[in-house]
């Protein structure tokens, strides 16, 4: 008989279900789209039931069009969308739609959080309370939907509903968990001194559970709707970050994941919980038993490269544009780009500080301008590679992913500028391989999430930066490192003049 694990990557726009077999390959997909609900400005929020219902409906045409048969389906986890706030009452029915990581109407209850605890509150959750997480979620519910917080008996997030209604088990794994900035990081539990501070019972809080911790097994009415079998194991899953660090192979300290979507993620595992970042990355509890992983955001990575090609290369094809970078030189002939078009998050966490090209001159030409846009974005990315430097926490291999990982040229410019190897993905799945690899080694199929990554992540060419082009790197990148303080205030008093003179 054929087996298979179901890795379910629970998106905020979509979920896609993962059919993997033992040797790490992808047998299936579906995926299922689901809509995005903003009522008002800065809200966004989502229905729990369209979680289930799309799953199900993937999983379903998993089981008929692929002809999947369901006792082949040995196990089950996810990735989900973080920070995502799913309320509950005392029959676990849900009490108002989810309110998701990117609603942003919580800025009074991050500031209230800051104001009554602190840097003590960065010493517990290693993180400080951004708008996104779902504490300061739980505050705006509590003070704005009182009879709504009267009926809540607990909280969860995205894939842990869905997993819910699977199992009929409530659960948290702590990769999640930790974005919730409820959790006390060293004690590995949810934090009662937190919890008092801010009027939240600490019995709204889930049980705790690893990512490859056996969650329940198929119930019989989830049997029913789906076409599974009761014997199908369920596994705890991980936050999207997380399952998708699993995925790109990044299991050891000497790793970092270089991310370019919309806006890009460095992201480094961590197997100690004492390094201190001061707030300034994200620090959450990894898949891997026992394990870390720290991350900064910056804003607008590939956001960068499609708004210039947008404005400035409509009529031509994004490989094309991208390769004209190669007519340029190192350090684009003495032209520079900051990629803070939509404010910055890391190191900078300013919202209202906007791009620039600096170094402008008659001699430049519109390939200057792509190299520029290219190198700017992977410069923003060493000022969060620059804090591990800072903190003496050494690595020697990037695996870069998204789109920064499809252009030789640009994995080119990635290795000199990180003066590091530079590897990409022969099957990039992304989160979804990873919530396929946490169900395999929950399973017991491999003994570790090494072993399973023997099996089902493959890496590309490596990439090595070439001295001459890395010892220039290094001198762009010291001007690089002044544009933010030299053009911060500048940006607030345009920003401020925009908003005076727009009708």
């Amino acid at each position: 008989m054929n087996e298979y694990v179901l890795g379910v990557d629970l998106g905020t726009s979509a979920v896609k279900v993962s059919a993997m077999n033992r040797a790490g390959e992808i047998v299936a997909q579906q995926s299922f789209d689901y809509p995005l609900s903003q009522l008002h400005p800065g809200y966004s929020e989502q229905n729990p039931e369209d979680w289930v219902s799309g799953t199900t409906v993937a999983i379903v045409r998993l089981i008929l069009n692929d002809k999947i048969k369901p006792e082949e389906i040995q196990g089950i986890s996810f990735s989900g969308q973080m920070h995502g706030l799913v309320l509950l009452d005392d029959n676990n029915q849900v009490l108002r739609p989810a309110i998701l990581w990117n609603d942003t109407r919580t800025t009074k209850q991050r500031e209230e959080i800051e104001a009554k605890l602190g840097d003590r509150f960065v010493e517990i959750t290693k993180n400080r309370p951004l708008e996104g997480f779902t504490l300061p979620k739980l505050l705006w519910v509590k003070e704005n939907e009182p009879a709504i917080w009267e009926q809540a008996k607990t909280f969860l997030l995205p894939k842990d509903y869905v997993r819910y209604r699977m199992t009929g088990q409530l659960a948290m794994d702590y990769s999640d968990a930790t974005g919730t900035v409820l959790l006390d990081v060293k004690k590995g539990d949810w934090s009662k001194e937190i919890c008092d501070a801010l009027d939240i019972p600490v019995e709204l809080c889930p049980p705790l559970i690893q990512s490859i911790d056996l969650a329940g097994q198929i119930s019989k009415s989830y049997a029913l709707f789906s076409g599974l079998t009761t014997d199908t194991k369920v596994f705890g899953g991980g936050a999207d970050n997380a399952a998708g660090a699993v995925g790109a192979g990044i299991l050891s300290p000497n790793m970092v994941l270089s991310s370019i979507g919309t806006s890009g993620v460095v992201l480094k595992y961590e197997d100690n919980p004492d390094v201190d970042y001061h707030g300034v990355l994200q620090f959450e509890d990894h898949a891997i038993p026992d394990s870390y992983y720290s991350m900064g955001v910056t804003l607008a990575a590939g956001y960068s490269l499609s708004w210039f090609k947008r404005t400035f290369a409509a009529d031509e094809s994004f490989n094309d544009m991208v390769d004209s970078a190669g007519e340029s030189t190192v350090g684009a002939n003495g032209l520079l780009f900051a990629p803070y078009i939509v404010g910055e998050r890391a190191p900078y966490a300013d919202a209202e500080v906007r791009g620039s090209f600096i170094g402008v001159d008659g001699t430049h030409q519109r390939h200057d301008f792509v190299r520029s846009v290219l190198e700017g974005i992977i410069f923003s990315f060493k000022d969060i590679m620059t804090i591990y430097d800072e903190n003496h926490n050494d690595f020697d291999t990037v695996v870069a992913i998204g789109g920064g990982a499809k252009n030789p040229l640009w994995l080119q410019i990635q290795a000199d500028i990180f003066n590091k190897k530079v590897v990409s993905l022969e099957n990039e799945q992304g989160p979804g391989m990873g919530a396929a690899m946490m169900a395999a080694v929950g399973l017991g199929w491999f003994k570790d999430f090494q072993e399973a990554a023997d099996k089902f992540v493959h890496f590309g060419k490596a990439y090595m930066p070439i001295p001459e082009n890395a010892e220039r790197y290094k001198q762009v990148y010291k001007v690089y490192k002044q544009i933010y303080k030299h053009t911060s205030d500048m940006s607030h008093e345009l920003l401020e003049y925009r908003r005076a003179n727009d009708k």
